[in-house]
């Protein structure tokens, strides 16, 4: 009969150091709601480690990135409504002006569009990075109606 080897306290403080990290690892992998299907994959790579297995021997700009958005437009996980033609004609008169300012009934009714099209709960917001962002998306989903 063999005899097992005992691990010191210092072996053992690693190893749960080390079981803490993959768990931080994954929780941060899982962080964000994935889009599509690249989005997917990267969490799957970077729980497993393949991720810095690729970047070692493939260099730093492996092309994931571009991968992952390819896969993201192919495969999307969220459903996005079409536009129903008086928000096409409201977008379309929006996006016409060119204008750097909106008024609050503009912010209102580009919320309720962008809820309504992205299924999502969003209020008007005075954060111009945020609602920028939205009327951002708003105007990509418009122009492939052009």
């Amino acid at each position: 009969m063999a005899k097992r080897k005992r691990r010191t306290k210092a072996e053992i403080e690693a190893s749960k150091v080390q079981e803490l990290e993959q768990v931080i690892e994954l929780d941060e992998s899982t962080e964000k709601e994935s889009l599509g299907l690249g989005d997917t994959i990267e969490k799957i790579t970077k729980a497993t480690g393949i991720d810095k297995l690729v970047k070692f021997v493939a260099g730093e700009d492996c092309g994931c990135d571009e991968r992952r958005i390819k896969l993201n437009k192919i495969i999307r996980f969220k459903k996005i409504n079409c536009l129903t033609e008086a928000e096409y004609n409201y977008l379309d008169e929006y996006f016409k002006e060119k204008t750097n300012k909106i008024s609050l009934s503009q912010l209102k009714e580009l919320t309720k569009i962008y809820n309504r099209v992205l299924n999502a709960r969003n209020e008007p917001t005075s954060c111009s990075s945020c609602a920028r962002s939205r009327i951002n998306t708003l105007e990509q989903i418009y122009k492939e109606y052009n």
